[in-house]
C-alpha cells in the first residue's frame, strides 16, 4: 500500500510540475512496479499492457473519432451550423450566445473534444458577437463553457478513454450521456439567458430572419444531424458497437466532405496526419493509465483506501458527493485527462463495493470534470480560448463563466440524486 499511495503522490508532483501525462504515468509505474515487485516483473508487464492495447478492439475507437471529428472541423462544416443556430435563435435577447451554444453542442456531438470545440468556435462565433456589440466576458464565456460539452454529449474521447480503464460498455456510456448532456445544454442556454435579461447591454438582439432565410439555413445541418443518428441510433438499436460505429463516422465523415468538395489533397493529408499525431499521444497516455491501474490493485492501495471509507461511516450518497468533491478540487489545478487517468483507478473499486453502477458514475466523473475545463487556475477552455483570442482578459473570461459554473454544479446534484435521468435510456436499450 506504501508504494501504491507513494506512487500516486509522485504521479501528482509530475503532473503539477507540468510534466507530460504519458511520462509521468510510465515512469512513476514502471519504477513503483520494480521496487515492489522487481524490475523484471516490471518490464515483462509493461511490454503485455503495451501489447493488449495495441492489439485491442476496443481501443480502435479512439483513432476513428478522432479522424471524423478532424475532418468536420476542417471542413468548415461548423460555420454553418452556426449560421443556421442564429437564423433561428439570433433575434432573441442574447441570441447570438444562445446560438453559440448550440452550435458548440452539435459541433461536440461529432467532434468528440472540447478543446477542439472551444476553438474552432473562438474563431466562428466570436466575431459575430463582438459586431453586435456583446461583452467579452458574455462573448468568451459561452464559448469557453459550450465546449465542455464536447466531453459529455457522445462521441467522445473522454468517455472512450474512461470505458476502456473501467471495463466499461463504451457504446451504453454513449447512451447515458446523451440527456445529461441535453440538460447541460439546457441549463447554459438559461444562464445566457438570464444574464441577458439583467444585463442587456452585455447581450444585444440580433437582426431578425424570415422563415425563408430559417428554412434555408437548415441545409448546412444535415451532415451533423446524419452523423449524430448514425453514430446513437446504430449505437442503440444495437446495429453496431461503439467501434463499428467509428469507422461508420468516420467513413461517412470522408465521405460528406469529398460530396462537398470542401477540403483539398493537402487538407486530407493534413487531417490524416494530425489524427495519427492526436492518436499516438493518446495511445502513449492510455498505456501509462493502464500500467497505473495494475500497479493500483497490485499495491493494495484500492483496498485501503476502501477499507478507510467504509470506517468513516459515510453513507452511500454521501460517498458520492465526497468524491466528486476531490474532482472538482483537482478540477482548480489539474486538466479532466489527467484528472480521471490518475483518479478513476483509485475510487472504481469504492464506487462497486457501494453497489453503483459504472455507467452512472463514469457521467457524474464527466460532468465533474467539465466543470474542470472552466473552473480557475488551470481551466483548459479558458487558455484555449485565450490563445485564440488574445485580446480577451482572463478575469473578463473567468467573471462570465460564473453563471455556467454554477448550473453545472447544479446538474451535478441534480444527477446525483436522481440517477434514472442517466441511466434511463440504457434500461430501455437493454
Amino acid at each position: 500500500m506504501i508504494v501504491g499511495f507513494s506512487a500516486l503522490v509522485a504521479v501528482l508532483l509530475l503532473t503539477f510540475l507540468r510534466v507530460p501525462l504519458a511520462f509521468s504515468l510510465l515512469t512513476v509505474s514502471i519504477v513503483a512496479i520494480g521496487i515492489d515487485m522487481g524490475f523484471d516483473t516490471a518490464l515483462t508487464m509493461t511490454s503485455m499492457t503495451i501489447s493488449e492495447a495495441v492489439f485491442s478492439y476496443e481501443l480502435a475507437v479512439v483513432p476513428l473519432f478522432i479522424l471524423m471529428g478532424n475532418i468536420l472541423s476542417r471542413s468548415g462544416i461548423s460555420a454553418d451550423l452556426f449560421r443556421a443556430a442564429n437564423a433561428w435563435f439570433g433575434h432573441v435577447k442574447g441570441g447570438l450566445a444562445l446560438s453559440t451554444m448550440v452550435t458548440c453542442a452539435g459541433f461536440s456531438a461529432v467532434c468528440g473534444s472540447s478543446l477542439a470545440t472551444a476553438a474552432t468556435m473562438a474563431k466562428v462565433a466570436y466575431p459575430s458577437m463582438k459586431k453586435y456589440g456583446y461583452s467579452d466576458g458574455l462573448a468568451a464565456a459561452s464559448i469557453a463553457a459550450g465546449g465542455t460539452l464536447g466531453i459529455l454529449i457522445p462521441p467522445s474521447i473522454i468517455l472512450m478513454i474512461y470505458g476502456i480503464l473501467t471495463q466499461t460498455n463504451i457504446g451504453h456510456l454513449f447512451i447515458a450521456g446523451v440527456i445529461p448532456g441535453l440538460l447541460g445544454l439546457a441549463l447554459y442556454m438559461a444562464a445566457i439567458y438570464v444574464v441577458a435579461l439583467l444585463k442587456p447591454h452585455s447581450a444585444p438582439r440580433g437582426s431578425k430572419t424570415d422563415i425563408h432565410e430559417k428554412l434555408a439555413s437548415l441545409k448546412g445541418v444535415w451532415p451533423f444531424c446524419l452523423l449524430f443518428l448514425l453514430i446513437i441510433g446504430g449505437i442503440y438499436a444495437k446495429i453496431f458497437t461503439a467501434t463499428e460505429a467509428a469507422g461508420m463516422g468516420a467513413g461517412f465523415a470522408l465521405l460528406i466532405a469529398l460530396f462537398q468538395k470542401r477540403i483539398s489533397k493537402d487538407g486530407f493529408r493534413e487531417i490524416f496526419l494530425e489524427s495519427a499525431f492526436i492518436s499516438v499521444m493518446l495511445y502513449c497516455v492510455l498505456f501509462g493509465a493502464m500500467l497505473f491501474a495494475k500497479l493500483i490493485s497490485f499495491s493494495g492501495l484500492g483496498e485501503g483506501l476502501l477499507g478507510w471509507v467504509q470506517s468513516a461511516g459515510l453513507s452511500s450518497y454521501g460517498l458520492i458527493f465526497a468524491i466528486l468533491l476531490v474532482f472538482l478540487l483537482l478540477g482548480c489545478v489539474l486538466d479532466s485527462l489527467a484528472i480521471i487517468l490518475i483518479c478513476v483507478p483509485l475510487f472504481v473499486p469504492i464506487v462497486l463495493a457501494n453497489g453503483f453502477d459504472l455507467v452512472w458514475f463514469g457521467i457524474l466523473v464527466v460532468v465533474a470534470t467539465e466543470i474542470a475545463l472552466i473552473t480557475p487556475p488551470i481551466g483548459m477552455n479558458v487558455f484555449v480560448i485565450k490563445a485564440t483570442l488574445p485580446n480577451v482578459s482572463f478575469p473578463a473570461i473567468f467573471k462570465g463563466l460564473i453563471p455556467f459554473i454554477g448550473v453545472d454544479i447544479l446538474r451535478l446534484v441534480i444527477l446525483v440524486l436522481f440517477p434514472s435521468i442517466t441511466m434511463g435510456l440504457v434500461y430501455l436499450m437493454q
